[in-house]
Formats: C-alpha cells, structure tokens, sequence
C-alpha cells in the first residue's frame, strides 16, 4: 500500500463521505444523511478549524481516503475528544487506528489536557473492543441522538490519559 497520513483537507469530502458511508453500512440501521445530519464532513478541515482540532487521514494512493480520525477540545476544556475514526474494513489491524488515536492524543496532550473521552454507536462492538484496548473505559453514560439511524452512544473516557 502506497499512502499517506497527513491533515484533512476541505477538497476530501468526497473521499471521507465516501469512507464513513462505507463503514456505516456494516450496520444494520446506520444511514449516512450528510446534509441532514454529518454536513460538516463537506469541509472538514474548516470544521476542525473552528473548533480547535485536528483531523488526519490516510490516503492510499490507488484508493484514496481509506481511514480517518482526530480531536478537538472536549465540552470539559480539560480534555479532549476522539472524533469520527475510521478505518476500512480491509486495513483494520494493521495499526491503523491506534496511529490516529495516538496523534488525537498527542494533540491533546501538547494542549495540556487531563483526560480523552469519545461517543460510540452501540452497535460498533469492534471498536469499544479496540478502545478497550488502548486504555479506554465505558463511564457508564449513554446518549441517544434522536436521528436517522436512531443511535444511542456509549461514552468512553481515558483518565488520566498515556498517549497511545
């Protein structure tokens, strides 16, 4: 594989709508509404932007985008939150994720923050697996988002955090 881990651009909406949409669809519910409900991922990297984060991507040269993630200041300015990690079915394992987590987390940890947390789809079993892993706990707080998939989340939280 011939890629690239670098800062989202605006230019990659298509690529990221395309990944995200891709991995939703493993998910027996999960709809992919951007304009409705994901319209930031038209331009991302002003999204990040704006709220004082970061977003990176791996961008393989045959593919395009093929995994995604980042962090921007939690709503506790004390820590940081995960935000929209992906990764293709077909490269999971490969440290792919943990790569993307741990530059969120690096990011973080420049800023001084305490702790990480991030929200999870329920049904992302293989994911709260893999946070699990890096240190990860659930808090035991859910939240349900009222939207096209009718998605609940489970809150996870590193405190205090080792980078990744």
């Amino acid at each position: 594989m011939n890629a690239v881990v670098r800062r989202v651009r605006d230019t990659d909406a298509d690529g990221l709508i395309r990944l995200i949409d891709v991995c939703w669809s493993a998910y027996e519910g999960c709809i992919l509404d951007v304009d409705a409900e994901e319209p930031q991922l038209r331009a991302m990297r002003s999204h990040f932007d704006a709220i004082g984060g970061e977003y990176w991507v791996l961008e393989d040269a045959a593919r395009g985008i093929v995994a995604g993630g980042g962090g921007a200041p939690a709503a506790d300015p004390s820590g940081i939150e995960l935000h929209k990690l992906y990764v293709i079915a077909e490269l999971r394992g490969r440290g792919i994720a943990r790569r993307l987590v741990g530059m969120a987390e690096t990011a973080g940890h420049r800023r001084g923050s305490r702790f990480v947390e991030l929200w999870s789809d329920t049904r992302f079993l293989e994911a709260h697996a893999f946070y699990a892993a890096l240190g990860y706990r659930r808090s035991g707080e859910t939240r349900v988002l009222d939207d096209l998939s009718n998605t609940t989340e489970f809150h996870f939280v590193k405190d205090p955090f080792t980078v990744s």
